[in-house]
């Protein structure tokens, strides 16, 4: 008999809570009629936000991408892309020029600090267009498509070690690394 009564405690004990949970529901039903209007409003703004954001994933990316440049990039390339001298290059104002370059799209993804970044390679993919875009939007080129995660994943197999800076002296030496007519 206790047992049973313990059940049923439970759940009279469980609808005084929902019941007391529902009292801004009772409460908002007496409020007047502008401002139950605006709680529907309020409501319905809430409820829109989730759609809202899976219509605009290139904002999420981006502000993601963002994220990845403070936590993984920024410490040796400097938050403006500037780099540091006799360290990182700079990138700012010539890291879309690379696309000009036959293999430079390559090395972009090649570069040690790069394909041995932390990040999936779909995150190194957005983190990659997010730097085209954000530090060289000047000399990206019309026809640019963007990095995918595929792409991405091929290129980090096989890292560049001491090479690196020849192969980037050999890219930026290229007339077409510094010819705007090339885009």
């Amino acid at each position: 008999m206790t047992a049973r009564m313990g059940w049923r405690f439970a759940a009279l004990e469980s609808r005084r809570r929902l019941a007391a949970r529902m009292g801004w529901l009772r409460r908002a039903a007496l409020l007047s009629w502008p401002r139950r209007a605006a709680l529907c409003a309020l409501c319905c703004l809430v409820l829109a936000a989730p759609a809202a954001a899976n219509s605009a994933p290139d904002a999420a990316e981006s502000a993601r991408a963002r994220i990845n440049w403070l936590l993984n990039c920024q410490g040796c390339h400097r938050a403006d892309a500037s780099g540091l001298p006799g360290g990182a290059p700079n990138m700012a104002g010539e890291v879309s020029r690379f696309l000009n370059v036959k293999g430079g799209r390559e090395y972009l993804v090649r570069v040690p600090g790069v394909a041995n970044a932390p990040l999936s390679d779909a995150d190194l993919a957005a983190l990659l267009n997010w730097m085209l875009r954000t530090f060289d939007p000047q000399h990206l080129p019309t026809n640019f498509s963007p990095y995918r995660a595929a792409e991405v994943a091929a290129l980090r197999r096989h890292p560049l070690l001491e090479e690196a800076p020849t192969l980037r002296a050999t890219l930026t030496s290229t007339p077409a690394f510094t010819d705007e007519e090339s885009r």
